[in-house]
């Protein structure tokens, strides 16, 4: 399986967990839920963030339901579960 399809996984089961500062990111720029999830299950893996201590990092592209493009980072902790680190949507120069 790959890591793409077990993030998906976790999506799916609901065993995923969105920070505080994911939170405040999506309130800030609009995002529900339902937007995070749309993301990680038809976007595509974007990029590995390889340098944090705290383990990889996955950025996942793709478009909330409104059409607009948007981030979402997240990794798995050391007891397997996903949590989503922060979100955001793209605009030029980020």
């Amino acid at each position: 399986m790959s890591i793409l399809q077990r993030i998906r996984q976790k999506v799916i089961d609901k065993d995923y967990y969105i920070s505080s500062h994911a939170e405040d990111e999506m309130f800030d720029d609009g995002l529900e839920r339902e937007d995070v999830e749309n993301v990680i299950l038809k976007g595509r893996l974007e990029r590995k963030l390889l340098t944090d201590i705290r383990g990889t990092r996955y950025r996942i592209e793709g478009l909330m339901l409104n059409g607009e493009t948007v981030h979402v980072v997240c990794r798995f902790r050391e007891n397997s579960s996903l949590v989503i680190i922060t979100t955001y949507v793209v605009t030029e120069g980020r």
